[in-house]
């Protein structure tokens, strides 16, 4: 199994890779989960797709099996910034409640949205745990290359029976809530290099 961190920067060296994360991402939230989201060409994309986000994604032999969006809380473009403060302020409509958080949504250089996780409905139960443990463990190595020391994600409500496993730190700051198809909660992880 590989891992690699796309960027608009570095794609043109990994060929399909970038396409198959888009339909990657198709399969898993508007075939299986029966979200409605914008799609083309068989791929899933949305305006937090832009030059500023990274993509990490976990692939062998052009299948992928799951993969995450890294976006700057700094980000900006347009109206729109990244997906849990624009659905604070509003900016998303229904689709998320405004009141997902129980502070403002920060904008800080040093934390990063980590959005859009998925693992793959086809990857083998045996292999399942395997592949969401290497995600998060790429997810949080590749935030910390790009200098963040923070990430805040809308995840499954179940966030801490795959996420506290792999000894990262992380606490909810926002209400459990159902959005489409199950609980969601908003959860801090902190990146910081602990001190021995």
């Amino acid at each position: 199994m590989q891992t690699t961190t796309l960027s608009f920067a570095n794609l043109h060296n990994h060929g399909d890779l970038f396409a198959n994360v888009f339909r990657a991402r198709k399969q898993s939230f508007i075939i299986q989960k029966n979200w409605d989201r914008p799609q083309t060409e068989e791929m899933e994309f949305d305006q937090y797709d832009t030059p500023m986000s990274r993509w990490v994604a976990i692939h062998e032999l052009g299948q992928v099996y799951a993969g995450v969006r890294l976006t700057p809380t700094t980000a900006r473009c347009g109206v729109y910034s990244y997906m849990i403060k624009d659905a604070q302020a509003g900016l998303l409509g229904s689709s998320i409640p405004q009141d997902l958080l129980y502070e403002n949504a920060p904008v800080e250089a040093g934390t990063w949205e980590a959005s859009r996780l998925f693992v793959d409905h086809s990857t083998p139960q045996a292999k399942r745990r395997h592949v969401h443990r290497h995600l998060v463990t790429e997810m949080s190595a590749s935030a910390r290359a790009l200098g963040a020391t923070k990430l805040v994600a809308l995840v499954a409500a179940s966030w801490e029976r795959w996420l506290l496993p792999t000894g990262l730190e992380a606490q909810a700051i926002g209400r459990e809530m159902w959005i489409d198809d199950g609980y969601f909660q908003c959860v801090s992880i902190n990146l910081a290099q602990k001190m021995h």
